[in-house]
């Protein structure tokens, strides 16, 4: 189905729901589900849509299960069980059990029948609170609403109080045969907005606006600021680096410092090269989290070529 794949590709990655259930006569099932995503905290709400089968319009083990038992055992998926993962999608005999086909480790859960995968590092003992039938013919999807009763989560992947990504090691599902390993250099942190409002990116100064060096995602880290900086803080910015003694306090290990030092040089000369090294610095700068000299940097230019314009 070109539909399907289309949304497979263009949504993604998305996370995978590692499902166990249980048949009325007792037979483990497990199969994974990228069709997945949590839908409240209070109560806890998960979901996954079951497809019916392309070819025919059937339904699978899973959502048989589901609707007989009104209960599952929820799993992420690590890195290091993508393998297993992917075996456990054959389309076995309703009379096999995937957590031996797949190799996974049965363990019992507290609350609810359906086993849990030992090897996975998160686990959600689900009650089924309700399956909505998107559709009646092949590729149509069963969106199945679960309540969480019960968490089962390795001490290991916490920072603190928080899920590490680098220790979970996730991995989404993409395309085709592609998968995506959320973890190394492909997860990176986005300053939430602050408590307070941001100017946005419209209250901006049109210089930096119009930029042809900072990028749309640097607008927006700028527009996340509270306040454009006043004269007297832009001012005491320039004196920290036109002092000499003062300038050499700053570390020098600091590239976009450095450039911007270099920027000064050219005030009486060259104004667009004033305004290429200074929009380079703050760019860099904004790549190291320090949105503050960023946006210093940037008014301290703009009025520095405005001046020399006069």
């Amino acid at each position: 189905m070109k539909v399907q794949k289309f949304l497979a590709g263009g949504i993604a990655p998305r996370p995978i729901a590692l499902v166990s259930t249980i048949a009325a006569d007792g037979t483990g099932n497990l199969s994974p589900f990228s069709y997945f995503n949590t839908f409240g905290a209070n109560p806890p709400m998960v979901g996954f849509s079951a497809l019916r089968r392309v070819r025919d319009g059937s339904t699978k083990d899973t959502l048989n299960n589901v609707q007989a038992t009104r209960e599952c055992v929820i799993h992420a998926v690590s890195y290091a069980m993508v393998q297993q993962t992917s075996l456990s999608s054959t389309e076995y005999d309703s009379s096999v059990d995937e957590f031996q086909k797949s190799g996974f480790t049965a363990v019992n859960s507290d609350v609810v029948k359906p086993k849990r995968v030992l090897e996975s590092p998160f686990h959600m003992e689900c009650i089924v609170k309700q399956i909505i039938p998107l559709g009646n013919d092949g590729g149509s999807g069963n969106l199945v609403l679960c309540e969480v009763v019960k968490f089962h989560i390795d001490k290991s992947i916490f920072n603190s109080d928080v899920i590490e990504p680098q220790l979970i090691d996730l991995v989404g599902r993409n395309s085709a045969n592609y998968y995506t390993r959320a973890s190394g250099t492909a997860v990176f942190e986005v300053e939430k907005p602050r408590a307070k409002k941001g100017i946005g990116v419209d209250q901006l100064p049109s210089e930096i606006r119009n930029s042809h060096i900072l990028s749309a995602n640097n607008l927006g880290q700028l527009g996340n600021i509270e306040n454009l900086p006043t004269e007297t803080e832009i001012k005491h910015f320039l004196d920290t680096f036109e002092d000499n003694n003062a300038s050499e306090s700053i570390s020098e290990d600091c590239k976009y410092f450095t450039i911007f030092r270099a920027a000064l040089s050219f005030v009486n000369s060259d104004s667009n090269k004033v305004d290429e090294l200074i929009e380079t610095a703050a760019q860099i700068a904004l790549e190291n989290k320090d949105t503050d000299f960023a946006i210093k940097a940037l008014c301290a230019g703009i009025n520095l070529i405005r001046q020399k314009a006069e």
